[in-house]
């Protein structure tokens, strides 16, 4: 790890300019772009960059201290690293944990993953959240400068309207676990604690996300499962295509969606999706079961949701964010189909919610 210090800016696309110090890997161009999120987590932050569902987005770290108890590869969540940066406010110099094995300055450079550190990410979440998740671009200034970092967060598009779950899907069929149960995924981007969860009772055969209806049929499975991933649910149809094809089967074989699987599921049957203002990034958000009143404290990572108004007639709403109202799980009325909006898995956060993966597995067994 370099004691050389750099300068760095970022700029978001309203004009606000951040000061800080450069830390990672030098990117391409020499500054990296993307829609700038904040994650409440307190740890975990591992987990979270190496979490799919950032394809496309910069994560500020609202908790000030962050890299101090190291990295090791036991706590990545997939193949690589797929957001466009981190924010932090103080990166830690030294690690101290008896699992870790490197430094997080030194994972992101090998990942390839830029940083900037000595933020005031205070000031920068509460101007996301007064505005809303924002297009940014950051960059040490030895290689651009602020001028250039505005009109490229200017040029940034952002996540709605783009298929980022072509970036991280599996590019072709693989099997995790040995379970006696048989379970068909499709990959929007799922996390290794996913598949960890449902290995311990299945044999899960991961699908890329285009998929056919008929390669899934051919695994006879007990169960399908729709993963998370990144970006706008609507850009997805492809998958939404074949899902419906599913459900228009008519059995009983259970299907259960995780966040943006739950997205898909419920474009799938005719419901709608929305943008949020800011999302929900973090491991901290209550839940309430509408039916049984059970309240689980919940890992949440989305900037898109369902619209509950829109499950008249096609489904109902069986969970609901204590925060904000938002919708977070439903269950089709006329098939064997349920999701959540929210990360029952954890990695990281809270395991409140995995009773859900013992449903699904009652569910199969039937």
């Amino acid at each position: 790890m370099s004691n050389t210090i750099r300068d760095a800016a970022l700029v978001l696309a309203d004009g606000s300019t951040f000061e800080g110090e450069w830390s990672g890997a030098d990117p391409t161009g020499g500054f990296t772009s993307g829609e700038v999120v904040f994650n409440t987590a307190l740890t975990g932050y591992q987990e979270i960059i190496t979490d799919p569902s950032y394809a496309g987005q910069i994560i500020t770290f609202t908790y000030p201290h962050i890299g101090n108890y190291g990295v090791t590869e036991a706590d990545d969540e997939s193949r690589s690293a797929f957001c466009r940066g981190v924010i932090v406010r103080d990166l830690a110099r030294r690690r101290s944990n008896w699992r870790s094995e490197g430094d997080l300055t030194a994972y992101l450079e090998r990942h390839g993953v830029p940083g900037i550190g000595g933020v005031d990410t205070r000031r920068l979440t509460r101007l996301i959240r007064d505005s809303g998740a924002i297009p940014g671009a950051f960059g040490p200034l030895d290689l651009v400068d602020e001028a250039t970092l505005k009109q490229a967060a200017a040029d940034e598009p952002g996540t709605a309207g783009v298929d980022l779950v072509a970036q991280v899907t599996t590019p072709e069929r693989y099997t995790y676990g040995s379970g006696d149960l048989r379970v068909a995924a499709y990959d929007f981007g799922i996390k290794t604690s996913i598949l960890e969860q449902l290995g311990e009772f299945a044999t899960v055969e991961v699908f890329p996300a285009s998929a056919s209806a008929d390669e899934i049929r051919s695994v006879q499975a007990d169960g399908i499962f729709l993963s998370n991933g990144p970006g706008d649910p609507e850009v997805v149809d492809y998958a939404a295509t074949e899902i419906r094809s599913l459900l228009d089967d008519g059995g009983g074989t259970p299907i259960f969606g995780i966040c943006l699987g739950h997205q898909v599921l419920s474009l799938a049957a005719g419901a709608s999706t929305v943008k949020l203002p800011f999302g929900h990034h973090g491991g901290n958000h209550p839940v309430r079961d509408v039916h049984s009143g059970r309240i689980d404290i919940t890992s949440q990572n989305h900037n898109f949701a369902v619209d509950a108004d829109s499950l008249a007639g096609i489904g109902e709403l069986t969970h609901v964010n204590l925060n904000d109202g938002v919708c977070e799980g439903m269950r089709l009325t006329d098939a064997n189909a349920w999701s959540v909006q929210h990360h029952p898995e954890a990695g990281p956060g809270p395991h409140d919610a995995r009773h859900l993966f013992d449903h699904f597995r009652t569910e199969m067994e039937k």
